[in-house]
């Protein structure tokens, strides 16, 4: 069975930095493309950054330069480093399998980024 969890989500000042992570299990996970996504209250869940089997990176234009995606085969995790945290950027993020429409989700973690 699929599971991914997510961590590291909080409170952060604008201009400050958090690091998500996702442990992944179920899976043969260096095989799989990954990716985070984010929702935040009244819109539509985004695509902010996924990562390829072979680390290949994708990221929006609203996160270029500021955040970083990346992944650890032998721990199973792929992790999301965001610096310059603006209060846009406030949402439950969502770790996900898959390249295009992802085929799992996580349960999501929240992050608040006040002004």
């Amino acid at each position: 069975q699929v599971q991914l969890v997510e961590s590291g989500g909080g409170l952060v000042q604008a201009g400050g930095s958090l690091r998500l992570s996702c442990a992944a299990s179920g899976i043969i996970f260096r095989l799989n493309n990954m990716g985070w996504y984010r929702q935040a209250p009244g819109k539509q869940r985004e695509l902010v950054a996924r990562i390829s089997s072979v680390g290949i990176t994708n990221y929006a234009d609203s996160v270029k330069g500021r955040f970083t995606i990346s992944r650890d085969n032998a721990k199973n995790m792929v992790y999301l480093q965001m610096n310059s945290l603006k209060p846009e950027d406030t949402a439950v993020y969502y770790c996900a399998l898959g390249w295009g429409t992802p085929n799992y989700w996580g349960q999501g973690t929240q992050v608040t980024v006040s002004s």
